[in-house]
């Protein structure tokens, strides 16, 4: 007989569970509302998600990257010139559809016709 305890339970580390929540995410959600006299004077809104990165991608969540504070300088310029750049491709395919619609199109010369005189 030995004098050390059973565990029927085995529990998870914080590490399992850290991984969990950054794979799956959590979200919590609350309102704050102080009110006096049945006046609402305050409402706070608290909205929180915790998940990895490549999960917030996933879901379509990637404002860090375009925040001014959280980005270089030069990231954000390198940014907007490919952007612009992008832009004025995308006008001048758009002008030469619209120029290629516009003109009415040639009808096709099957045989010629004959000439009178």
């Amino acid at each position: 007989m030995t004098l050390e305890p059973r565990r029927g339970y085995q529990g998870t580390n914080l590490v399992d569970i850290l991984d969990r929540i950054l794979d799956k995410g959590l979200v919590v959600a609350g309102d704050v509302r102080i009110s006096l006299a049945n006046v609402e004077l305050l409402t706070i809104r608290i909205r929180l998600l915790v998940c990895s990165i490549d999960k917030a991608e996933q879901i379509g969540l990637n404002w860090w990257r375009y925040d001014r504070s959280l980005v270089t300088q030069e990231e954000t310029d390198t940014t907007i010139a490919r952007l612009e750049q992008r832009i004025l491709e995308l006008e001048q395919q758009l002008a030469i559809r619209s120029s290629a619609a516009a003109e009415p199109p040639v009808p096709p010369s099957s045989s010629p016709r004959p000439r009178r005189r």
